[in-house]
């Protein structure tokens, strides 16, 4: 689904409304500063997979925590097994960290949690956390170990844009923990990671 307003007077709107990548040529890769974050504040131990991997921004950043990072994407970006849908999954890994498509966070959520031995690691919006339904099933029956929000804004853009200006959605990392007790704990990354890793 096309969005009118998406590039109005030879400008992109990357921080307004991001659309599901449903047909496969657009991406919107992590900010490397971004999985430092994680990284940076949870420790994997085995395996990490990155789910959703488009061009291995995010799996590159990934391997600097020396565990062994496996990839793979939907679509062929030229990074990881490509043709591999993560709502069907195949196979398991001790650690599941990715950024989803916004159409079907949920469905990840799911799987990731089923799929993953340790930890399973979700970049969304922080407005994730509201919402009846995500209240009536996800937060009640699988509620996230913690949620790590970026006290700094996450600006996405297409594949190919170059960066300008500053995001307006707030973001956050939500880990499933499968050694932490139920109650999930909010927390904040302190600022400079944008600077620090960009």
């Amino acid at each position: 689904m096309a969005d009118a307003t998406y590039n109005l007077n030879g400008g992109f709107k990357p921080t307004m409304k991001r659309f599901a990548d449903l047909s496969g040529p657009d991406f919107f890769p992590t900010p490397r500063w971004a999985t430092f974050a994680l990284i940076e504040n949870e420790k994997f131990n085995g395996e990490i997979w990155e789910s959703a991997c488009g061009d291995g921004t995010m799996s590159r950043v990934l391997e600097e925590t020396g565990q062994p990072v496996r990839s793979s994407d939907l679509y062929d970006r030229g990074y990881g097994e490509t043709g591999f849908d993560f709502l069907t999954p195949q196979w398991s890994a001790d650690n599941i960290v990715t950024n989803p498509p916004y159409n079907c966070a949920e469905g990840f959520v799911e799987n990731g949690v089923k799929h993953s031995n340790r930890k399973f690691a979700l970049l969304l919006r922080l407005a994730f956390l509201e919402g009846a339904n995500r209240a009536n099933t996800i937060f009640s029956k699988i509620p996230p170990a913690r949620v790590w929000v970026f006290s700094e804004r996450i600006t996405f853009y297409p594949h190919g844009v170059e960066p300008k200006g500053s995001g307006t959605t707030a973001y956050a990392w939500f880990v499933w923990d499968k050694d932490a007790p139920g109650q999930t704990e909010l927390k904040w990354f302190k600022p400079g990671y944008k600077a620090k890793f960009a």
